[in-house]
């Protein structure tokens, strides 16, 4: 069943951005760490996130690519996105699997 905006919620908008792809390191954002968070009233998503670095190559890129993928998603009547630079992103945010993939250390600064 594909959800209506009032059944969309934080895990799926989650679940659609890992379809970003960040072009320098080839895997998706969420995984990376680089969403913050995710607020979805009615059909409006706003999304905080950040990039790995502050005048990141990739930013417009990354950030066009969370509005048109969650564009997609039934609904969705608007998606607003923020970049912030806190807290400052670090090999810390990536899940397990993205440390895993990298060759991080889980205990990794």
């Amino acid at each position: 069943m594909t959800p209506s905006p009032a059944t969309l919620r934080e895990d799926g908008a989650r679940e659609a951005l890992r379809d970003v792809i960040d072009p320098e390191l080839g895997y998706n954002i969420v995984d990376l760490g680089l969403v913050y968070g995710i607020a979805i009233e009615g059909g409006v998503i706003d999304v905080t996130m950040t990039m790995t670095t502050p005048g990141c190559p990739a930013q417009d890129y990354i950030v066009g690519g969370v509005e048109r993928r969650l564009a997609e998603e039934p609904g969705v009547t608007g998606v607003f996105v923020s970049v912030v630079w806190e807290p400052t992103w670090s090999p810390r945010c990536m899940s397990a699997a993205a440390k895993a993939h990298f060759r991080i250390r889980e205990d990794a600064p």
